[in-house]
This record gives structure tokens, C-alpha cells and sequence, in this order.
């Protein structure tokens, strides 16, 4: 995993990434200080992705799997890696020093190469349940929002 994350790294130019699992479970990142920022980026990742998969099958058919998200100074991409394993979500933060059409082209590369280097089982063994996603996501806003 981290040979073909550094690569797109270096190639796009992104300044943040996080590669999660769509339960929201980090599994590895790229440029973020605090740990609180992490968790909050793979809760907002997870939920972002999940609710934009359910309005692209209300609306075409199929799920969004990929949105961009230009902003003055930064852009947010976050998209889809799927693999015969199961399907990742990549959320990159970048700047001018690149481009949505750069971050596309390393992104669709990306996901060549973890396509043919994933494993062909699933990675988490027993799938996770809303119940439990519900509680991990409750428990990391109250810490976010000093409730615990």
C-alpha cells in the first residue's frame, strides 16, 4: 500500500491524504499534525462519501464515487479506490502547486496499482455494522467536542 501512495504523493502534488476504509477506519495518511484532525477528516470522509454513493443512486442510478471541491486556497478530492478486495476511500487536500486534472490522472494510476496488488479477500473479516459505525462516529464527535 504505502509504495503507490508515496507515488501518487509525489506525482499529484497533494498536500493531505487519508485512505480509510468506508467504515471510516484510517488506514494510512499523509501530512496531517494532530491526531483529533485525522479522526475528524476519516469521519467526515466516511459520511461525505457514504451520503454522496445514496444521492448518485437516487439520481442516476449508481453511486457518486468521486467529487471535487475547489476552494480559494485549497481543493478537496475525495474518491473511490475499488480493488478485488473491497473499495478504500482516498481524501487528498491540495493547493496550486497542482491541479484537479493532475490529481485525477495519479488517482486513476493509483487505482491500477492497488487494484493488482490488493489482496482478493475482503480486508476486514466480518463486515463492519451501522450500530457499530454509529457508536465509533458518536464517541469520536464527543471527543472532538471535549464531551469526554
Amino acid at each position: 500500500m504505502e509504495p503507490p501512495l508515496r507515488r501518487f504523493i509525489e506525482d499529484s502534488r497533494v498536500r493531505l491524504i487519508l485512505l480509510l476504509e468506508s467504515s471510516g477506519r484510517v488506514l494510512a495518511q499523509h501530512g496531517f499534525t494532530r491526531s483529533i484532525e485525522v479522526m475528524s477528516a476519516c469521519a467526515l470522509a466516511a459520511a461525505i462519501h457514504a451520503s454522496a454513493a445514496e444521492i448518485g443512486r437516487q439520481l442516476d442510478g449508481r453511486p457518486f464515487t468521486a467529487l471535487h471541491h475547489p476552494g480559494a486556497a485549497r481543493q478537496l478530492f475525495l474518491g473511490q479506490l475499488t480493488t478485488p478486495g473491497g473499495a478504500y476511500i482516498l481524501l487528498t487536500v491540495f493547493d496550486d502547486a497542482s491541479s484537479i486534472g493532475l490529481v485525477r490522472l495519479y488517482f486513476s494510476e493509483l487505482n491500477a496499482r492497488f487494484a493488482a496488488a490488493a489482496p482478493t479477500s475482503a480486508v476486514s473479516a466480518q463486515p463492519t455494522g451501522l450500530v457499530d459505525f454509529e457508536s465509533d462516529l458518536n464517541r469520536n464527535l464527543a471527543k472532538l467536542f471535549g464531551r469526554i
